[in-house]
């Protein structure tokens, strides 16, 4: 496979990445374009990004659809909508002019990226919250059931308890501190009641937009803000629970070690999101090894498609592999 070429599609709620690496995993070329969040984008919109993004990345290096060995899609919301799944895991073929993919939710790809392609547990924190892991050829899935009703500890969820903490400390329900005048000074609020009309009004936040409000919580934290602070704490106890159960559903041993790594712009916040992460960890499990992510989710998709051409029988289908 020395002289191939291996694409991988890292798509999210925020933006979507694109990786080309060749048989010796260097990277030949990478873009950054919107998201492939297809509630939002619409399928159009995801073909439109996905069309544009591996057209870039191989002009970039100089290479044709048809030189692509394999390449692996990693998708928002992939495998959450029985009519619409079969459609993304089509949208490729038209693209690269072949059937040398795979396609799957966008945490494979945090896992593939984090933890190199190795057994374990990799937990997601974007603009949602997901983990996934592989052990011993077994796969599994927890958390990442959307915004509405889930998404724990992520980008998105850290954003909108800061929009709550600051909501309660407008009118009393809870003490002031440095998140009120943060968020205040942002969000150039001139009464505390518009930042209702940035959320519900005509500019009407996108999921990804609100998630970017997420940083302002960090900032109150590192204030010293006791709501900001006890957000980053509940954030942690939420996607540890999650590698908790991805734990029990892929078998591991009681004593057995489990890798785990994480991805996702949440972590951007450091140690105010993993040293409480790191505690949850090891109280839900000691057996649980925290790892620093080895590669971004991007590059981690294109590792995939580079073991999946590996470990494709020939003529196999493409389509989703989880």
């Amino acid at each position: 496979m020395t002289g191939a070429r291996f694409l991988g599609v890292d798509g999210g709620g925020t933006k979507t990445r694109f990786a080309l690496i060749d048989g010796e995993a260097r990277l030949l070329a990478e873009a950054r374009l919107g998201t492939t969040y297809h509630p939002h984008a619409g399928l159009d919109g995801v073909r439109e990004i996905l069309a544009c993004g591996v057209e870039r990345v191989l002009a970039q290096a100089g290479a044709r659809p048809a030189e692509v060995a394999h390449a692996f899609f990693g998708l928002p919301a992939h495998g959450e909508d029985s009519r619409i799944t079969p459609l993304l895991d089509a949208m490729p073929a038209a693209i690269l002019g072949h059937e040398r993919y795979a396609c799957d939710n966008d945490m494979v790809c945090g896992w593939a990226g984090s933890l190199g392609c190795a057994d374990g547990v990799n937990i997601v924190a974007g603009t949602g919250s997901i983990g996934y892991g592989q052990r011993q050829g077994r796969s599994a899935r927890a958390g990442g059931w959307g915004e509405a009703f889930s998404d724990e500890g992520s980008a998105y969820w850290i954003a909108i308890q800061g929009l709550n903490a600051f909501s309660r400390m407008s009118d009393g329900r809870l003490a002031k501190g440095p998140l009120h005048a943060i968020f205040r000074e942002a969000l150039g609020l001139g009464h505390d009641l518009d930042i209702c009309a940035h959320v519900y009004g005509t500019r009407n936040y996108a999921r990804g937009e609100l998630a970017q409000l997420s940083p302002l919580v960090a900032q109150a934290a590192q204030a010293g803000d006791p709501a900001a602070l006890g957000i980053y704490r509940q954030a942690a106890q939420e996607l540890a629970a999650i590698a908790a159960s991805l734990r029990t559903a892929l078998e591991f041993e009681p004593r057995e070690s489990v890798p785990l790594s994480y991805s996702g712009g949440a972590f951007a916040a450091g140690e105010l999101l993993l040293q409480p992460f790191a505690a949850a960890l090891h109280a839900a499990s000691p057996a649980f090894e925290l790892r620093r992510p080895l590669h971004q989710p991007h590059y981690g998709a294109a590792l995939y498609a580079r073991k999946l051409a590996h470990d494709r029988p020939h003529g196999a289908a493409a389509g989703a592999v989880g």
